[in-house]
C-alpha cells in the first residue's frame, strides 16, 4: 500500500519515516528543488537533514497525485491548512481518509482541525487524528514511542492504529476526536509558560506547579466542549504536555524560553526559525475563554506576554498574587 503525506516539515519527514518501514510514501513537499532533492538524495534538505530516508518515500510537488491512495496524512501547519483544502479538493474523492498530524486552534474561527476540513470539504469525510508525546528527533531515531490515533468511527481508528503501530511506535485507539484535538491544541500553550519560567531562572516547584493548574485549564476546556475528561490523563494531554513543556526539541518551549530571557515575540520566532503553531493557539484560545467565560489563567497570562508585551516575571506575580480558593 502507498500512503500519502500532505507537507515535508519535520513531524511529516518523520512519520514518513515510520509508514516507509511497511509502505510506500508519497509525500507532497510545494518546491520542486526540495522534491528533486529528496527524491535524488534520499534526504529532506531542510528538516532532520541528517537522516537517510528509506527508497519507500518518494516526493512529489503534484497535489492530484496523491489523492489516488485511500490515505491521506495530513502535516499541514494549522494556520495553513483551509488554504491548501481549497487547492487540492478538486482531487478528493470518497475512498480517501484524512489522518491528521498538526495541532492548535484556527485563528478568527477558532476551530479545530477536523472542523476545518469537515467545512471545506464534507462533515461525510473520513478523518482521525494522531497525537500525543513524540518529537520527531526521537521518532526518525526509532525510540520507544506512544501515540493516540482517534476518530469517531473506532474501526477506523483500530485500523490506523495497527497501520502505524510498530516494534517501537506503539498506537492505541481512541473515539474522543474533540479531546485529542483540544488537549493537542492547550499544551502548547502551556509548553511556552514553563518555558518561560525557565528563561526566567525559576526551578522545579515553579515549573510543577504551572503543569499541574495547566492540566486543570486543560480539563476545563475539555468539559466545556463535552470531550471525554479521561483524554486529559492520556498521551494527548498529560503525555504531551509532559514532553513538550519539559525539552529543547519543543519549538514551542524553546520559543518561551527566549522570551523568558528576554527576546520580543518576533525575533524569538526568527531564533527558531519554524512554524511555532502555540503561537497563534494561544490568540485563538485566549479569545474562546473570553467568548464561553472560561476562567484559563494561566492561558490569558501567556496571552499578555505574547500579545500585549506583558513581562514574564509580572505574569508570574500576577498568578501567585490571585484570591485563594480550593484546590477542587
Amino acid at each position: 500500500m502507498e500512503i500519502s503525506i500532505l507537507g515535508a516539515g519535520s513531524w511529516s519527514t518523520a512519520i514518513a519515516s515510520l509508514l516507509a518501514e511497511n509502505h510506500k510514501v508519497l509525500m507532497y513537499a510545494r518546491n520542486k528543488d526540495d522534491v528533486d532533492y529528496i527524491n535524488k538524495n534520499h534526504k529532506n534538505r531542510k528538516y532532520l537533514k541528517d537522516f537517510d530516508l528509506s527508497k519507500n518515500i518518494r516526493a512529489t510537488n503534484n497535489l492530484e497525485e496523491l489523492f489516488k491512495n485511500r490515505f491521506i496524512v495530513n502535516g499541514i501547519p494549522t494556520q495553513s491548512i483551509r488554504s491548501v483544502i481549497k487547492q487540492f479538493k478538486p482531487f478528493v474523492n470518497e475512498k480517501n481518509v484524512f489522518i491528521n498530524l498538526s495541532k492548535g486552534l484556527e485563528l478568527d474561527t477558532h476551530k479545530r482541525i477536523s472542523e476545518i476540513f469537515y467545512d471545506e470539504i464534507s462533515s461525510d469525510i473520513s478523518f482521525a487524528v494522531l497525537s500525543g508525546p513524540s518529537h520527531a528527533e526521537e521518532v526518525v531515531k526509532q525510540m520507544p514511542t506512544a501515540v493516540v490515533a482517534a476518530s469517531n468511527d473506532m474501526d477506523l481508528s483500530k485500523e490506523i492504529q495497527k497501520i502505524f503501530n510498530s516494534d517501537w511506535f506503539r498506537v492505541y485507539s481512541s473515539t474522543d476526536v474533540i479531546g485529542v484535538e483540544l488537549g493537542g491544541a492547550i499544551k502548547n500553550t502551556l509548553a511556552f509558560g514553563i518555558g518561560m519560567l525557565d528563561g526566567l531562572g525559576y526551578g522545579d516547584n515553579t515549573k510543577a506547579a504551572v503543569i499541574t493548574r495547566g492540566i486543570s485549564e486543560m480539563s476545563k476546556l475539555l468539559v466545556t466542549y463535552d470531550a471525554n475528561p479521561n483524554t486529559i490523563n492520556g498521551l494527548a494531554g498529560v503525555g504531551d504536555l509532559i514532553v513538550t513543556s519539559t525539552s529543547l526539541n519543543s519549538r514551542n518551549y524553546r520559543t518561551g524560553l527566549l522570551i523568558g530571557q528576554g527576546f520580543k515575540m518576533e525575533d524569538a520566532i526568527k531564533e527558531i526559525n519554524m512554524v511555532v503553531e502555540g503561537i497563534p493557539t494561544t490568540k485563538a484560545l485566549y479569545q474562546l475563554s473570553t467568548q464561553n467565560d472560561l476562567d484559563l489563567p494561566i492561558t490569558l497570562e501567556i496571552y499578555k506576554v505574547l500579545y500585549e508585551g506583558k513581562n514574564p516575571a509580572d505574569s508570574v506575580i500576577s498568578l501567585m498574587g490571585r484570591s485563594l480558593k480550593s484546590e477542587f
